[in-house]
């Protein structure tokens, strides 16, 4: 979903004390969540696609990756926001956004004709169709397509093949396989000595968890074991992404803090938030990793200057700003309605081949 972040980069020079202040996430989480919103709004035409999105030439990863991150996220952010609120209107309208993007589904049953063994079409259709936004014509054209022996038996990531049971589940068809047992060969599943945590194994990680509760919704798929190493371990594992200074991985290890059964892990929210919402920038958008610009601005808490000049490069804060809206979200559901989903049954999980 995003690169990996390096480990050889420094934190901030100047670090605030991360000992537990009962209360200090949600002191910051409100204006961290509506400031990443805004700069994302801001910026929505970065994710507008290219004219020549279905050329072969055109960089997925440039173009469709980003545009399904916004929908994927500005929906689960939609879902866990109160009606009524600016921000659960703003991730609104972000998705509609995204949707208008694809045609409506049109630009993604093209790129389903053109690449039917790729499974990233159907991922990014999953995005909107747990979303509620459907295409008659992309399902009818998938539904033989993904009980082919190939779909099966396409050779992924254990992490990533969650991923995609995850979008069957979305769009509302019998699973491929059994989530149980992919779920077994992750590096999450398997318990891995937690000393053996680094990039990689963290983002197979956190999507692990993503991919298993439908990107919070659900905690309760969370088994208790996972539940237990998780929450033993996240403290150390985020500590260490903090002091080298890798922002994006520190959200989606407090987005995967904010999806757990039971209790909100308040200590770690705690700890962490502060020091996350101190690298935030004044415009509302956060780096993926290394040292934050240095601003000397007040943050505002009321508004953000969303027409200053960036600091990163888009595709260097795009995704990091994102995951910290949505992790902010997810915690300030954790904290304030502990145990709380929007009651989506899980989908039918058995295996079709």
């Amino acid at each position: 979903m995003t690169t990996t972040a390096t480990q050889d980069r420094p934190g901030p020079e100047s670090r605030p004390d991360r000992a537990r202040t009962p209360g200090a996430a949600l002191a910051v989480l409100p204006d961290v969540l509506r400031s990443a919103l805004a700069w994302t709004d801001a910026h929505r035409a970065d994710f507008a696609l290219p004219g020549d999105v279905l050329e072969p030439h055109t960089q997925v990863n440039a173009t469709l990756k980003p545009l399904g991150e916004l929908a994927q996220l500005g929906s689960t952010i939609r879902r866990t926001t109160a009606p009524g609120t600016p921000e659960h209107e703003r991730a609104g309208d972000l998705v509609a956004y995204a949707w208008e993007q694809v045609a409506a589904g049109d630009l993604l049953l093209e790129l389903l004709r053109a690449e039917p063994f790729a499974a990233y079409p159907y991922e990014i259709y999953a995005a909107f169709a747990g979303y509620g936004l459907r295409h008659e014509g992309f399902e009818a054209l998938a539904r033989p397509l993904t009980a082919t022996r190939a779909w099966a038996h396409t050779e992924q990531h254990a992490n990533r093949q969650l991923g995609l049971v995850n979008s069957e589940r979305r769009v509302g068809v019998v699973t491929h396989t059994d989530a149980g047992a992919v779920l077994s060969r992750t590096w999450l599943g398997g318990l891995s000595e937690p000393w053996m945590f680094e990039g990689p194994s963290g983002y197979a990680l956190t999507h692990t968890v993503f991919h298993l509760t439908d990107w919070g919704r659900m905690p309760d798929r969370v088994p208790e074991k996972i539940d237990g190493y998780l929450r033993t371990w996240l403290p150390a594992w985020a500590d260490g992404c903090l002091e080298s200074g890798q922002w994006d991985l520190t959200g989606e290890l407090l987005a995967v803090a904010a999806s757990l059964p039971g209790p909100a892990a308040e200590p770690l929210l705690d700890a962490v938030w502060p020091v996350l919402a101190d690298v935030q920038h004044p415009t509302g958008c956060v780096p993926e990793t290394g040292p934050p610009a240095q601003d000397t601005a007040e943050r505002d808490t009321t508004a953000q200057d969303t027409t200053a000049p960036d600091p990163y490069p888009f595709i260097d804060c795009y995704h990091s700003t994102l995951v910290t809206a949505f992790a902010a979200a997810l915690s300030l559901r954790s904290l304030r309605s502990p145990g709380q989903t929007d009651g989506s049954a899980p989908g039918r999980e058995r295996r079709t081949a």
